[in-house]
């Protein structure tokens, strides 16, 4: 005999002995008569005693299922009291969201969209974690991050909200000292800053429309494991790093910094929302990708795809 105890023979058990009636008791919880009848004989023959005297015209229960019958019907109770509670937080959008977001981009673009969403969901509170070292989802316990990638991971379910094209940048004060490079290949000559968390290598790796293939190991002054490190030595014109357009933007448009070999690309990725599982997912995960889907499809920090710096000449 199974040590598990057989919930279902007594919840079945529990709403017959209400209704007095097999078929009515069928009627009530959606299943057939014979399903309430198999059950309640399983039970009986489990616990080794008759629940119910039967005849033609009367079901009674007996003195052993009477004694039964009030902790079988408390069980059911509380066990359709919880099931209610769980379905109420799965479909209004309240309770605590793990998310997991790049630094930089968090605190550019995530951060200031909170104070509207916190008003259209007071009843959501945001526990935002924020580091470039990507996460595990499930292992760290995430129900959600918003992921820069090229690819997303396959074991996970990904939306993709919009492309994220990396520019790489120096100064005008750079360029006028060291000239501008205008092949991947001359990058090798220049002070170039890394970055620590790239997928695979730090390596750049350029196309061009005619289908060349260029690539670079940057090597430079400093190595980072937060993008927002290289800006100071970039305006300060000291070296050339490769940032993400979202990053790029607000440089690019003030003149501060200028894109440079803009008849090459680097591999371009994109911003996903990612979950565990798209099965079940709760209310206040779906309203919150919903949010990022509306925000930040279309976002302001999208630029030309030319490049919104001074056009590459030579120096």
């Amino acid at each position: 005999m199974s040590k598990l105890p057989d919930f279902e023979g007594m919840a079945m058990f529990a709403k017959v002995a209400e209704e007095r009636s097999f078929a009515a008791a069928a009627r009530a919880m959606g299943v057939s008569v014979a399903t309430v009848s198999r059950a309640v004989s399983r039970l009986e023959e489990r616990l080794g005693a008759r629940l119910f005297n039967r005849t033609s015209r009367r079901l009674a229960l007996t003195d052993f299922g009477h004694s039964l019958a009030e902790r079988a019907t408390r069980l059911y109770e509380e066990a359709e009291a919880a099931e209610n509670a769980v379905r109420e937080m799965s479909s209004r959008p309240r309770g605590l969201v793990r998310l997991a977001v790049p630094m930089s981009f968090g605190l550019r673009w995530v951060a200031p969209l909170l104070p509207d969403f916190f008003r259209a969901y007071p009843g959501i509170t945001i526990d935002l974690h924020l580091s470039d070292a990507e996460v595990d989802l499930v292992g760290d316990g995430f129900d959600a991050a918003l992921r820069i990638a090229v690819l997303p991971d396959s074991s996970l379910m990904a939306r993709r909200l919009c492309p994220v094209s990396p520019v790489v940048l120096a100064a005008p004060a750079y360029l006028a000292r060291h000239g501008r490079p205008l092949h991947p290949r001359d990058l090798n000559g220049h002070h170039c800053l890394g970055y620590a968390y790239r997928r695979r290598q730090d390596i750049w790796r350029f196309t061009n429309a005619a289908g060349e293939e260029e690539s670079v190991v940057p090597s430079g002054p400093l190595r980072v494991t937060n993008a927002d490190a290289m800006v100071p030595l970039l305006v300060e014109g000291l070296a050339i790093a490769e940032l993400p357009e979202f990053m790029a933007a607000e440089y690019l448009a003030d003149g501060r910094l200028t894109a440079i070999l803009t008849d090459w690309s680097l591999p371009s990725g994109g911003l996903y929302f990612i979950t565990p599982s798209a099965r079940a997912r709760p209310a206040k995960v779906g309203v919150l990708a919903d949010f990022f889907i509306d925000r930040l499809s279309e976002p302001a920090w999208r630029r030309p795809p030319a490049g919104a710096g001074k056009p590459d000449e030579a120096a």
